[in-house]
């Protein structure tokens, strides 16, 4: 740590942030981790508890007062969608080298630029996950790949020093020069997944086995290719599931594909879940505006139909809310 600053801050203790966070540190990497309220009194007291791909416990810096922030090399942001705002508010004038989200959606890298200028933004996607279990430990579920990319050209080395840092502490990344296509790619994937997750309630093995789900699936992610083929993004298989093989071909060869993903997630990983699965059972806000919103406004916006994405967007929605509906109102209805 140099002049008050860690070499990586984490903005957001959840699963993944922890995961990344304990991870750092435990390779004897400078972290602090942002974290708030319960979450960070809970991190004070007993650290970082890993389970499943992992089995530790870590301490680390915990910084409850954002604007006591006083930089880092490296902020890597792995709040909630619908707080990065309020989140980034108050790191606006701390020094910060480089920014990365590991966030769902498209949104986040224009965000993280609005506050910290676009040369400092670095592209980044994570298909690494876990679950936060009641007692405030952390069940690793997934460790595929974490790939960071530059956005903007240069010519140092960055992209490649901050996955090489985070794949020497364990966790498997790469530097990618084609950033923007897999973030887009893993974007199609996760609306897909996230929206048969919470519409069915199973496990990610459950529905990515059985073929009606899977072609449900199939068709959102073609829907999210039409939209990135308009905006000039070229697809890769280097994703969760195999995005540029689902979105050409024929629908049963991509049903296939999608089925093969099951059987092997059924023997590597058969308890994965959708963390908006774990959100939505947990009756907290789900990511659904800055994620599927933000697709079905940009379709609009350039004339592309998204007619199952954007039904799939108002029945999420719904979902949410009625979950989220307080417990005497739905009695009262019910009476």
């Amino acid at each position: 740590m140099t002049n008050g600053r860690a070499e990586f801050a984490i903005l957001g203790a959840g699963a993944l942030g922890s995961i990344l966070g304990g991870h750092l540190a435990r390779a004897g990497r400078s972290v602090v981790v942002l974290a708030r309220d319960a979450r960070a009194l809970q991190l004070q007291n007993s650290g970082i508890r890993l389970s499943g791909l992992a089995s530790w416990t870590q301490a680390v810096p915990v910084l409850a007062d954002p604007t006591a922030f006083k930089g880092a090399e490296v902020l890597i942001v792995a709040t909630k969608t619908y707080g990065t705002e309020a989140a980034l508010a108050p790191l606006r004038h701390a020094p910060v080298d480089a920014v990365m989200s590991v966030q769902n959606g498209l949104m986040k890298n224009g965000q993280l630029g609005a506050v910290f200028g676009e040369s400092r933004v670095l592209g980044a996607l994570a298909d690494v996950s876990g679950e936060m279990l009641a007692d405030g430990s952390v069940l690793f579920t997934r460790n595929e790949q974490l790939l960071v990319g530059e956005l903007h050209a240069r010519r140092d080395d960055r992209a490649a020093r901050i996955a090489g840092a985070l794949d020497a502490s364990g966790i498997r990344a790469s530097a990618v020069p084609d950033i923007d296509s897999l973030e887009w790619s893993k974007f199609a994937s996760w609306a897909g997944l996230m929206i048969v997750s919470v519409t069915t309630r199973e496990s990610s093995a459950a529905f990515l086995t059985q073929p009606a789900t899977a072609t449900v699936l199939v068709r959102i992610v073609r829907e999210v290719g039409t939209l990135a083929q308009r905006c000039g993004i070229t697809l890769s298989d280097r994703s969760t599931l195999p995005v540029a093989t689902i979105c050409t071909g024929e629908e049963d060869n991509a049903v296939d594909a999608v089925l093969n993903f099951g059987k092997r997630l059924q023997v590597l990983a058969p308890t994965h879940r959708m963390s908006s699965l774990q959100d939505l059972e947990a009756c907290r806000p789900i990511e659904i505006d800055e994620t599927l919103g933000y697709a079905v406004r940009k379709g609009t916006s350039l004339g592309v139909p998204l007619p199952l994405l954007s039904a799939f967007y108002l029945l999420v929605t719904g979902v949410d809310q009625l979950r989220r509906r307080p417990l005497h109102k739905i009695n009262t209805v019910l009476l």
